[in-house]
């Protein structure tokens, strides 16, 4: 990964050579992680991470700058309480100026306050368009009190906004590749299909059909057991 040498991190030229890396990354993965490690030089912040909405399921968290960022995240992903869990919800900032004082989430603010974090902005992911679809959350933590400033906040908002248009972008590049994987291995399992019973390839993928519904199994994965074993289900 390449490092951000900035003098100046809410230049234009630092979010451009960011804008590039995000755009170079091979997948979510990389994605997010180039975003942790540009938000430890750009702001004022000891650790970042990153949380990501999985719809239907709990928040994963995706990336992080140090171990003490997942016990953090966890504690809140497991109760379902605290700031990450109420910027998803209400797709808005959430600033705790220390910890130790922040009445909001005692329980939680207590236990991060004994891990050593004392500030907390936690800022979502969220897509541009009409209805704000959440990608996730960016999460920056310091050990000192009241670390996060006006400045700070603008820079993380402007990041946030990279951050969001990139994981998505990413995501939609995955799922594309998944599809046509599926596809070829469809295609692979309806020849094996077609060659051994003497069918068509209408056939062929009725009777692929027919196994992954009668076994209650993705339509790619009874291809690809097919392809592995020359075996349907039982």
């Amino acid at each position: 990964m390449a490092d951000f040498e900035v003098a100046a991190p809410t230049s234009a030229d630092a979010f451009a050579q960011l804008a590039v890396e995000l755009h170079d990354a091979p997948g979510v993965e990389e994605t997010v992680d180039a975003v942790v490690q540009f938000a430890l030089q750009a702001l004022n912040c000891m650790y970042a991470g990153i949380a990501l909405y999985v719809r239907g399921s709990r928040p994963e968290v995706a990336a992080s700058t140090d171990p003490v960022v997942n016990d953090v995240y966890e504690l809140q992903i497991s109760s379902d309480v605290g700031p990450l869990i109420t910027a998803l919800r209400d797709r808005d900032s959430v600033l705790i100026r220390d910890t130790s004082k922040d009445e909001r989430w005692p329980e939680w603010a207590a236990k991060v306050a004994g891990l050593g974090v004392r500030s907390v902005l936690d800022v979502p992911l969220t897509t541009g368009d009409g209805s704000r679809s959440i990608v996730g959350v960016l999460g920056l933590y310091s050990a000192e009190p009241d670390a996060f400033g006006e400045d700070d906040e603008a820079i993380a908002h402007i990041l946030a906004r990279h951050a969001s248009v990139a994981v998505a972008s990413a995501r939609h590049e995955e799922t594309m590749a998944q599809a046509v994987d599926a596809r070829k291995l469809v295609g692979q399992a309806m020849g094996i299909l077609m060659e051994r019973f003497d069918v068509d390839g209408d056939r062929a993928f009725a009777i692929l059909k027919r196994y992954s519904q009668d076994t209650n199994t993705k339509l790619r994965d009874v291809a690809q057991q097919l392809i592995d074993t020359r075996k349907l289900p039982h």
